[in-house]
């Protein structure tokens, strides 16, 4: 069949790939993308379309940042049956499967005209539709296969289709139209998916090509972590396999990982919420919330943490899930305990020990001893470190095994087995089961069960055995049990994170000897080192553990039951191990006793105590090496009684009678911790007795700790507990007690005699409910043993009792404290020590350390009645307060306000009856506190005169009250109506009217506490509170003169005032909009902070502000971003905006929020790399200008008013910034989402909506609102229904917007935008019948639009030109037709212009010139138009751009341009200019500031001709016109410097070549022209010819004369011309002109150029040879802005004999000049040149010298200058009387006089003795041939050249200044400057010049003299051109004599004879 057209573009995946085989097959790959168009082939079988494939990386070379690159689309045809089609664009139907087609996904808005709410609707049902159609087609996919594929059902084709005219183009294809971006079916349950596909796709297509072309890898390898992040979370998204916790943990991190890789692409921050499953906010949700989560996203890299929860109770689950040990048959046991260390502390146990038995059980069930897991409860966040950086959390594991016994530290194998002691110095195995104690008893014998003492080989203690028996030898096989490895693992990590973790845990032990290298390194902690001391200072890998695995878990949670019973799997049946103590307030008993053994301390001449000789030395009782120290110890009642089973060693162990710690050796430690659980009713008076051995012998010491002393329990901490010798009295009974207690029990730290005795150091710790170890507290429980005095102390120490020593014992202490109140009831001293002490105990419950809670509810109120205890609290608080200046009782009082509410709680429930256990109260509330409510206002009342006292030092108090106030508000609920409440706290806030200072802060902070309180949530309650609160907040905020940081918290604070309100405000929200803006416009007029590195939180409840650190430095002022969040919230949650005009200016509220608005929207308040939050105001601010435009409307006069002059009472001025602020929104460039990537345009979609839909219909609606009525004639012709009226009053102002929105992508706003463009040109016709306002404001527009943005032509003419004249096309041959064609000639010069504006911006020029030439062209249109402004903004982008490419000149001619606009009048004001920018000033100020511009360009370019103009121009202004004499004198002594400069010749003159444009490829306006180019004074040919091919890539150069085939291309000859000098200028009829002065005349501004033909004929003498000039003429004089200008004539002239001689006598004079400039610095060259060139000219045989020309002037009594030879020795003829000469002959002279001085100054170079030979023979030459000169310029005297005088001077020449080396003669002027010789002395001069001349003529003269001669018939010097090949090689440079030199030679000749002579006349010989 044949190919025909779709009905529709179809979509469709490829399922299966396609090879090419022919050049129109399109290859595909399976998920291609597809657009078929037509479908063909036999059966249909075959499509055409496209392949949008991926973006080619190379297309980013040629985009800029940020622009998102464009897809390879590809066409050609497929088979049918290798895509699978899924929707068909633009049309409704069904798919190829039979599904219900889903709709295409929304398209860029705005252009099928549906509203927002319609849109929303359309895709609500499309992502249902999308849902069951992916639903379907996975059905249906699966049963496929690539071989049996169904047929694809695609709409009906057009069966007959029209045949296509072959002569006419084939219309183009159509093309998918921009796709918002697609959607899944997945999107609504989980909207991560699609947004991490959409934000992926963007950083493929738009990002990643800028980090590799940038080659940025590193960023690119963040990038890419953050991707495979992404996908994987999306994947787990989409399988949705996670629990709820985990996933609210993957949505946080995705959502925070696409804000980082939006940093790190385009660090542009769009905000979704984790919390809302990562959906992106809108402008449906709170624009606070969402001013928040911008600015935490913007500013963090990560979600902020929340603050520490330090009553959260943390447990840790250990699972050891592997040990393998080598195979022993000595048992062994593990040991798990969690440890905390901090920086610089010892480690800290936190928990007690667990043992696990090794080898691990298999078994299913266990016992809590044969568990190998356990849960460690109770932990807190100290104990953790959490937000503690310095601190560390262990697990640590001790291996416990029984070795051999120790005789010393000897040499150890790798698997620590010891050989057995061999020390005769030993105790036999059954020694112990022998030796009997002295004051204790046996175990019963009928004890059954097991013992699990650590030595298993003893069970007995030596302190409970048989007698005693002294034994020689020890068996062999005796062993004890060691801690042989201590293996740590770290979870401070994984404490922070709570999560889960598996680690191999490697255990290390002490190194075996001293030399031997421990292996720390890998998997080393220092901690080990501490935990277990090696005596060898090293440590090694324990090598008997294989392989040791630990999984670790930590959880949070309050409550460990709950916690268990939602976590079974982990944690049922699992045995707790508890902390030591408590994590807060306990709320169970526990009574536990907790013992540290730390180590031994035995020095090495240690000596034990005794109770008879003091001390003993240790080797006198114990002869061993100490090598299996051992503790045995026990517990012992006061009575002397053992107690049972009590110390348990873990905590899942049994616990043990009497116990033995393992075996250490000297300097090794034991650091166990073992639990005591003695019954409450049995600590007082117990104490532990323990017995330190070497093993296996006997013990040798026995110490003693009391566990009861003072009265209370012993003091939790370290302690040294002294060692006594076990002797005889030691351990004997006294009285059923030990002995030993009679001996003092620590060791004295501070006695000197014990320096070195030995001690054990331990650790105790108390966890008890029942005990106390403060003895003032146990005092206070047992008040009644105390009375007056005594009880009164008691009561004062109270408040130095610890924190938890009260908390522990808390029920009992309120006991006590109520049953004192209770018995010294009316006593004021107990009354007001009572209520501080509850106050202490308050003080302590608002401690953040102890999760106390109410402590009133749960402590206070007893069973007990206490009847007095409301009264006696009442009145002690009252005394309290109305006594603030005491100074002891203002600081109990600070304490009390901070605890007022739970005062006040306490007074209010002690008030009450108790009740009867039926219910019932015994007695009324009034019977028990009758004037309780009198009392209570007495106390407010006291609490009020304190807040209104004014003095300073109640400062802090009054603070205190501010602080806390609002909490006692909610005490008072049972008592007062909330009304009443109320009435309360505005009276405590009025009290405090008079703050000042941080007060004020604290005012404001109980604004907020107050509006957040629940009592006050009643509508009427908050009504009041309400209109209290703007009251209140009215003098803090709004305007003020100086803007300080304590103004600007103040509004911050009322900002979150009004945030904290806003949600109950409803209508009264916009009662804040006057302060609000106010304040805003107050900042803004501040201007912003400095950048900073810390951000304060939004909306803050506390003072100071808490602050974040940022990474980089943040330029956002906090409190604008602020207001703009509450304007946006109170003008657009209403349905209308109300102002009351009685009490605010509603128009200048208005124009005041419009100009917030546009402040806002232009992002002055936050960084426009803010995109939700940017995006968002366009909404809202779109929504706040329909309410203000409700008012505006209602506002309008009534022009059908009775009184004419109502109707034009209209406020123009707010109208006008309405239309501005309008104008902003719907132009921004944050709404145009054609021009961004899908990601953000998918979000700008999602967060706003169509907001340039909105803003189109606003437009139309206000614009036709300020209409006025027209005509039905009208109304016909023009199609407006209201026109004119106020409308008028907006151009041509509005004109430019209206013109920029014409150009918007948006169908709806840019058709609204034209018809009021429409109404506005139809408007200004019928007022002047004229367009030129429109016109000019339309170029004003477009210029400005294209310069900045990146708008093509194309779109430009086609969205706009086109358009416009279609609406006017049907005014054609109408009543308007004048109208008609003034539009269309209008819009034919914008058409010119936009042409231009995109030549001009397209920044495509090939150089500098050309964008030049393009700017002179726009400014000569803008000219034309009359558009000054454009055209004066052109002239200084011309200026600039002339000035940065160094053309200093031309940018002040390009000034010039915009100076001459203005006239020298004083007294006409000009509006100020913002580009350029000029002030507002009078005419004559704007021209004399841009002349001064002009100079210093001139000045820079050395202009010196054009500056002196203007400055003339400016002193005949101040001269004439303002008398202005100051200003005057400047001028002139500016006007004097610049002539200074010109005399001292310090500029470089131009050189300039002529341009033929040859050929019919360049333009008409060039073509077969000729141009004189300005190049640099250094250009050459060669390489101005490189700068005008540049100037012209295309064009070639001709470089003959050849008249080639020039008809096609672009051809160009290049040649060089000089300035033609005018030889009739004055400056050649005077002499003595310095050479510098003269070029400034002939040469500053040249119009006329020329270059020079000479004809060399030998038969003719010099001064008849034939020279022709050519003389070109330019349009304008140089110089000129562009560098050129057009030949308009040209001349060829043939130059008189004496005009040929003045020219090259001046010319031979400049040359001279040069070189003496050169010769004067000591350049040996330049003096060779010097000497040829002097030489030259008075050499009187050459027939080339300059003085021939003398002939060419008449003297009187001359022959024929022609005939006559000139021979300089002929006499004279005799003067008849002065001749008349000509103009000419008069130039000549002065030349051969200025030549005579120039020659006469060089020959005073020679002045050194090298160089007076030459001058010897060169001044008489010189004074031969130039006689008539010198005779002319010195008479009367002779021998002007004193030789003698000269060689005997020994001074050197020095280098003359530029201006005496420039003039010829100036010296000759002196008349003391050359002496007059004798006669005598000048004959013998003669007669030396006579042998001197003889010796030069003997041949080199005259061979020289004829080189000159051949030299010169040919030489044609400076630019001429010559015809002869030698005299275009000589006119390379302006001396072409001296150029003709070869570079090697040092003469004048072309032979060697003349370079002999002439080095030998150099070298003075």
């Amino acid at each position: 069949m044949p190919w025909r057209p779709l009905p529709s573009v179809a979509f469709a995946i490829c399922t299966y790939p396609f090879n090419a085989t022919q050049p129109q097959d399109l290859p595909l790959q399976v998920g291609d993308h597809t657009y078929i168009i037509e479908q063909g082939g036999k059966s249909g079988d075959w499509y055409r379309g496209y392949l949008v494939a991926s973006p080619s990386l190379l297309a980013g070379l040629t985009k800029t940042g940020g622009q998102q690159l464009e897809h390879r689309v590809f066409s050609g045809i497929f088979p049918r049956n290798c895509v699978e089609v899924r929707e068909f664009l633009g049309k409704e139907g069904v798919n190829s499967d039979g599904v219900p087609k889903t709709p295409p996904t929304p398209q860029t808005p705005g252009v099928n005209g549906e509203d927002e709410g319609e849109i929303r609707e359309k895709r609500k049902s499309q992502k249902l539709q999308a849902r069951r159609l992916s639903r379907a087609l996975s059905r249906k996919r699966s049963h496929r296969s690539v071989g049996d594929k169904p047929k694809l059902q695609t709409p009906d084709l057009i069966q007959d289709p029209v045949p296509r005219n072959p002569a006419v183009a084939k219309p183009a294809a159509p093309v998918p139209l921009l796709r918002v971006g697609d959607e899944t079916g997945q999107s609504a349950e989980e909207p991560l998916v699609d947004e991490i596909a959409s934000c992926l796709r963007e950083w493929h297509d738009a990002r990643l090509h800028e980090l590799l072309l940038a080659r940025k890898y590193n960023r690119l390898g963040e990038v890419q972590d953050l991707i495979r992040r992404l996908d994987v979370n999306r994947k787990q998204l989409m399988h949705d396999v996670m629990t709820s916790n985990e996933l609210s943990k993957l949505r946080e991190d995705a959502v925070w990982d696409l804000v980082a890789g939006n940093k790190l692409l385009s660090d542009e921050v769009i905000v979704r919420s984790p919390n809302d499953k990562g959906r992106i906010l809108t402008a449906e949700d709170s624009v606070i919330e969402m001013t928040k989560q911008q600015a935490n996203m913007s500013i963090l890299d990560r979600p902020p943490k929340p603050p520490l929860d330090i009553h959260m109770l943390y447990h840790v689950l250990v699972d050891v899930k592997t040990f393998v040990c080598e195979q022993s048959d000595t048992p062994e046991s593990l040991q798990v305990s969690v440890y905390s260390k901090e920086a610089g502390e010892k480690p800290r146990p936190l928990t007690e020990n667990f043992t696990i038995s090794t080898p691990l059980s298999e078994a299913e069930t266990k016992s809590p001893e044969e568990q190998a897991k356990t849960l460690f409860v109770g932990l807190n966040a100290i104990d953790l470190s959490l937000g503690n950086e310095a601190g560390s959390v262990y697990l640590v594991f001790k291996l416990l095994r029984e070795e051999p016994v120790r005789t010393r530290a000897t040499q150890e194998s790798s698997g620590h087995q010891h050989q057995a002691s061999t020390s005769s110095n030993v105790q036999p195995r059954n020694s112990l089961r022998t030796r009997r104690s002295m004051f204790g008893s046996q175990r019963r014998s009928n004890d059954a069960r097991p013992n699990t003492a650590n030595d298993s080989e003893r069970p007995e203690t030596g302190m409970s055995s048989g007698t005693v028996s002294d034994q020689s030898s020890v068996q062999d096989g005796k062993t004890v049990k060691r801690t042989i490895g201590v293996g740590v693992v770290d979870i401070s990590d994984l404490a922070r994170k709570q999560s889960e973790t598996r680690s191999t845990v490697t255990m290390w032990g002490p190194a075996h000897s001293f030399d031997a290298r421990g292996d720390e390194g890998e998997d080393w902690q220092e901690i080990i080192r501490e935990l277990g001391r090696s005596v060898t200072h090293g440590y090694a890998k324990l090598g008997l553990v294989k392989r040791f695995d630990v999984s670790t878990t930590v959880f949070a949670s309050a409550d460990l039951d709950t916690l268990v019973r939602t976590t079974p799997t982990l944690l049922y049946n699992i045995h707790p191990t508890h902390k030591l103590g408590f994590s807060g307030a306990p709320d169970q008993p526990r009574s536990d006793i907790y013992l540290t053994l730390a180590e031994p301390m035995v020095p090495r001449h240690a000596h034990l105590q005794h109770s008879k000789f003091g001390s003993v030395p240790l080797n006198q009782r114990c002869n061993t090496a100490l090598a299996n120290l051992q503790l045995t110890l026990e517990v012992r009642k006061a009575d002397g009684e053992r107690v049972e089973e009590c110390i348990f060693t873990s905590s899942n162990h049994q616990g043990h009678t009497a116990w033995r710690t393992t075996a250490v050796e000297r300097g090794e430690s034991w650091n166990q911790t073992i639990r005591l659980a003695i019954p409450a009713e049995d600590v007082p008076g117990s104490h532990i007795v323990m017995s330190i051995a070497d093993s296996p012998n006997f013990p040798f010491a026995l110490a003693w700790i009391p566990l009861w002393e003072n009265e209370a329990f012993v003091r939790d901490g370290d302690h040294s507990v002294a060692l006594y010798v076990y002797d005889e009295y030691s351990s004997s009974m006294i009285g059923g007690k030990g002995a030993y207690l009679a001996l003092p029990p620590w060791h004295n730290k501070g006695d000197f005699t014990q320096v070195s005795a030995a001690s054990v150091l331990l650790r105790t710790y108390l966890c008890s409910t029942e005990y106390s170890q403060d003895p003032s507290l146990l005092g206070l429980l047992r008040w009644r043993n105390f009375h007056g005095a005594q009880l009164v102390e008691l009561l004062e120490r109270f408040q130095y009792i610890p924190e938890v020593e009260i908390v522990k014992l808390l029920p009992d202490v309120f006991q006590s404290l109520f049953e004192i109140m209770d018995e010294y009831a009316n006593s004021e001293a107990y009354e007001d020590l009572l209520l501080y002490n509850f106050v202490v105990i308050f003080g302590i419950a608002k401690d953040r350390r102890f999760d106390l809670g109410n402590v009133v509810e749960q402590y206070a109120i007893t069973p007990h009645d206490w009847p007095h205890a409301s009264q006696c609290l009442l009145r002690a608080f009252h005394r309290l307060i109305t006594n603030p200046l005491d100074p002891e009782g203002s600081r109990k009082l600070r304490a009390a306000l901070k605890v007022g509410d739970q005062l006040l709680h306490l007074i209010i429930e002690t008030r009450k009856e108790t009740t009867d256990v039926n219910g019932t109260e015994t007695n009324g509330h009034n019977e028990r506190h009758p004037t309780f409510s009198e009392d209570l206002g007495k106390l407010f009342v006291a609490l009020m005169a304190l807040m209104r006292n004014p003095m300073p030092v109640l400062l802090g108090t009054q603070t205190l009250v501010i602080q806390h106030f609002h909490s006692w508000l909610p005490e008072l609920e049972s008592l007062m109506s909330p009304s009443d409440i109320l009435e309360v706290a505005t009276d405590l806030l009025d009290a405090g009217a008079h703050a000042q200072g941080k007060m004020i802060m604290r005012r404001l902070v109980l604004i907020i506490n107050y509006s957040n309180l629940a009592l006050f949530k009643d509508p009427d309650v908050r009504t009041k509170l309400i209109a209290n609160t703007y009251r209140w907040l009215a003098p803090y905020w709004g305007t003020t003169e100086v803007v300080t940081d304590q103004w600007r918290n103040q509004v911050r604070l009322c900002c979150s005032v009004v945030a904290t309100q806003m949600a109950e405000l409803d209508n009264d929200g916009c009662q804040y909009v006057p302060k609000l803006v106010e304040s805003y416009t107050t900042l803004q007029a501040a201007g912003h902070r400095s950048p900073s590195r810390t951000f304060t939180l939004l909306f803050p409840t506390t003072f100071p502000f808490p602050e974040r650190r940022t990474p980089t430095e943040l330029d956002v002022d906090e409190a604008m971003l602020e207001m703009s969040a509450l304007l946006a919230t109170a003008l657009t949650t209403q349905q209308s905006l109300y102002l009351d005009s009685s009490t605010v200016d509603v128009p200048g509220v208005l124009l005041q929020a419009l100009k917030v608005g546009q402040s806002i929207l232009s992002c002055e308040a936050f960084p426009k790399s803010w995109v939700s939050l940017h995006v968002s105001h366009h909404r809202y601010g779109m929504m706040a200008l329909q309410r203000i435009q409700e008012l505006l409307i209602e506002s309008l006069p009534d022009i059908y008013a009775t009184d004419a002059n109502e109707a034009f009472d209209f406020d123009t001025v707010i109208w006008r910034q309405f239309f501005d602020t309008l104008f902003v929104a719907v132009s921004s460039p944050a709404l145009a989402m054609e021009t961004f990537p899908e990601q953000k345009r998918r979000a700008i979609w999602k967060i706003a909506g169509d907001v340039r839909e909105t803003g189109a219909v606003l437009l139309k609606q206000s614009w036709e609102a300020i209409g006025w009525e027209t005509p039905e004639e009208s109304k016909k012709l023009h199609g407006f229904q209201r026109m004119g009226g106020y409308q008028v009053q907006f151009m041509p102002e509005l004109v430019a917007p209206v013109v920029e929105l014409c150009l918007s992508m948006h169908a709806t706003l840019r058709q609204n935008a034209t018809e009021v463009l429409r109404s506005m040109i139809v408007s200004a016709w019928e007022l002047d019948q004229d367009l030129g306002v429109v016109q000019r404001a339309v170029i004003e527009c477009l210029d400005r639009l294209c310069r900045r943005k990146d708008i093509s032509e194309a779109v430009l003419q086609k969205s706009f030109v086109a358009e416009l004249l279609a609406q006017f096309k049907p005014l054609q041959d109408s009543s308007e037709d004048e109208l008609y064609q003034a539009v269309v000639e209008m819009f034919r010069k914008v058409d010119e212009l936009l042409s231009m504006l995109g030549t001009v911006h397209s920044g495509t020029a090939i150089s500098e010139a050309t964008q030049i030439v393009d700017t002179l062209r726009l400014m000569e249109f803008l000219r034309d138009v009359q558009s000054d402004a454009a055209y004066i903004r052109y002239v200084h982008q011309l200026a600039d751009m002339q000035s940065k490419a160094g053309n200093h000149t031309e940018a002040g001619l390009a000034l010039q341009l915009h100076a001459e606009k203005y006239a020298w009048d004083a007294s006409m004001p000009l509006d100020p200019m913002d580009e350029p920018e000029f002030p507002a000033q009078k005419s004559f100020d704007r021209r004399e500031a841009l002349c001064f511009q002009m100079i210093q360009h001139y000045e820079r370019g050395a202009a010196y001709q054009k500056g002196l103009a203007v400055y003339k121009e400016l002193a005949h202004q101040y001269e004439t016109n303002t008398f202005d004499f100051a200003k005057l004198a400047r001028t002139q002594r500016a006007m004097a410097a610049m002539h200074d400069r010109i005399a001292k010749g310090d500029r470089v003159f131009a050189r300039y070549f002529r341009v033929l444009y040859r050929g019919h490829g360049w333009p008409t306006n060039v073509r077969d022209k000729e141009f004189i180019f300005e190049g640099h004074a250094s250009d050459k040919l060669a390489v101005f010819e490189d700068k005008i091919r540049q100037l012209h890539p295309g064009a070639s150069i001709l470089r003959n004369n050849a008249e080639a085939d020039l008809v096609e291309g672009q051809y160009l000859q290049v040649f060089p011309v000089s300035v033609h000098r005018d030889l009739s200028h004055m400056v050649y009829q005077r002499t003595k002109v310095a050479q510098t002065v003269r070029d400034y005349y002939l040469l500053s501004s040249p119009q006329r150029f020329s270059t020079t033909t000479r004809q060399p004929i030998r038969e003719l003498a010099i001064t008849e040879q034939p020279v022709e000039k050519t003389l070109y003429i330019t349009t304008a004089a140089f110089p000129t802005i562009l560098r050129r200008a057009e030949i308009v004539a040209t001349e060829k002239v043939a130059l008189t004999a004496i005009e040929a001689a003045v020219e090259r006598t001046t010319r031979k004079t400049a040359e001279l000049v040069a070189l003496e400039k050169r010769a004067s610095l000591d350049d040996e060259g330049a003096m060779q040149g010097l000497s040829e060139a002097i030489l030259l000219s008075v050499d009187p045989e050459s027939s080339s010298s300059v003085a021939r020309y003398r002939v060419l002037i008449p003297t009187a009594g001359s022959k024929d200058a022609k005939s006559d030879e000139f021979d300089p020795s002929a006499p004279e003829a005799v003067d008849d009387g002065p001749v008349e000469l000509d103009s000419m002959q008069s130039a000549l002279q002065v030349a051969l006089l200025d030549h005579a001085l120039v020659i006469k100054r060089c020959l005073g170079l020679y002045n050194r003795s090298a160089h007076l030979a030459t001058r010897a023979e060169l001044v008489p030459r010189f004074e031969a041939v130039f006689e008539h000169e010198l005779s002319v310029l010195f008479p009367g005297q002779s021998g002007v050249m004193d030789l003698a005088a000269l060689r005997d001077s020994q001074e050197p020449v020095t280098e003359l200044p530029d201006s005496r080396q420039a003039t010829a003669g100036a010296e000759a002027t002196e008349p003391n400057g050359v002496d007059e010789p004798s006669r005598g002395r000048e004959s013998s001069l003669a007669r030396g010049r006579r042998r001197s001349l003889s010796f030069l003529k003997r041949g080199s003269i005259a061979s020289l003299r004829g080189q000159k001669n051949a030299q010169t018939n040919g030489v044609n010097t400076g630019n001429e051109e010559v015809t002869t090949p030698q005299a275009r090689s000589s006119s390379r440079g302006p001396f072409g004599f001296f150029e003709r030199r070869p570079s090697s030679s040092a003469g004048v000749g072309g032979d060697g004879v003349g370079r002999k002579r002439l080095s030998f006349l150099g070298n003075g010989t």
